[in-house]
């Protein structure tokens, strides 16, 4: 098969289209031929080795996917067949996350346990499937079963134009909330926007504490704040870490609480604890997601309850400059690949 292919960590230059071999389906496997994948955040710190993990080498990137079976081993029989369309749960017992420690989807076929497939709902297409996993499910499980955002609540989301950041955004709006999203160029903002945030703040000329209270009034303790309840918000979506945190325990009203998914600034942060303590703040971890989230998802877009937001589409081949654009920020949304 072809596959977009790193044999040395690095620059995107050392992702190569190239041949490869088959995936071998095993007893309890199926072979998916892939429609479409998806880059994700972690893509290029993989690539550049700025994890722990231990990548096995050669890698093929993409966390998601989504396709139609090509082959069924032949414990799987009784749950597929050839030609069923389905989307891959990316995490795989034993061998970790799909595009970090096991083969990715950026090529023309992928190997997934029987069990990780999940049957794609009839009009939803392999490039929205693609685009849904990682970072909507991230966001989902963040936003719905860990922050349990409401309607009314005021939400701030750093780092909004990204996969995760979108979804959140679209998350919280369906929720009833009002939206603060955070993004570092004006036409990112623009699109945010469009896409219903109520606020914005530009990161690369704001400073990050003073807009919020400048757009929502400084917190209190003891009320007072420009709507007459406390200024600040009520919920903080943070997977920046880095220098972001003080500002954003700052920003958050009594009671408040911010929802932590990531790091990708540095995992080793600053807090102001008088803050954490002063206004019973809640610091809440959110660790990927579900199988039965991942089926919420699916449901979810084939519906129209949620859009997942697309940047732009691109063939498998182009993979190293697409991870190049992550890295240079110039996408908003997600990065589809198809073979």
């Amino acid at each position: 098969m072809k596959a977009a292919v790193f044999h040395e960590h690095g620059g995107t230059g050392n992702v190569r289209y190239e041949d490869f071999p088959d995936p071998v389906c095993r007893p309890g496997d199926c072979l998916v031929r892939v429609g479409a994948t998806c880059l994700n955040g972690f893509e290029p710190m993989i690539l550049q080795k700025t994890t722990a993990l231990r990548t096995p080498l050669p890698m093929i990137p993409g966390g998601d996917a989504a396709g139609e079976v090509l082959e069924v081993g032949a414990e799987a029989r009784s749950l597929w067949q050839v030609g069923d369309r389905v989307s891959l749960y990316p995490m795989v017992a034993g061998e970790g996350m799909t595009g970090e420690t096991r083969l990715g989807a950026a090529c023309e076929l992928i190997r997934a346990p029987a069990g990780n497939l999940v049957r794609l709902p009839d009009g939803l297409g392999f490039e929205s499937a693609a685009s849904l996993p990682i970072a909507y499910g991230t966001a989902l499980r963040m936003m719905t079963s860990r922050g349990r955002v409401e309607a009314g609540e005021r939400v701030l989301i750093l780092g909004a134009t990204g996969g995760v950041g979108t979804a959140c955004v679209q998350l919280a709006k369906a929720a009833g909330a009002e939206v603060i999203a955070c993004g570092s160029a004006a036409w990112k903002l623009e699109r945010l926007e469009a896409l219903g945030a109520d606020h914005t703040i530009n990161t690369a000329t704001e400073d990050l504490r003073q807009a919020v209270w400048d757009r929502l009034g400084k917190p209190s303790t003891r009320g007072g704040g420009r709507d007459g309840n406390q200024g600040g918000v009520d919920v903080v979506v943070n997977f920046i870490g880095g220098e972001t945190w003080i500002d954003c325990l700052k920003s958050l009203r009594v009671d408040g609480r911010m929802l932590v998914c990531g790091a990708s600034a540095g995992y080793e942060v600053m807090a102001d604890a008088r803050y954490v303590w002063s206004f019973e703040q809640m610091i809440i971890g959110s660790n990927g997601w579900t199988l039965e989230d991942h089926r919420t998802l699916l449901a979810m877009a084939a519906d129209g309850r949620i859009t997942p937001v697309i940047h732009g589409v691109r063939p498998i081949s182009q993979t190293g400059p697409a991870i190049q654009d992550l890295i240079d920020r110039k996408v908003f949304g997600k990065l589809v690949l198809v073979p």
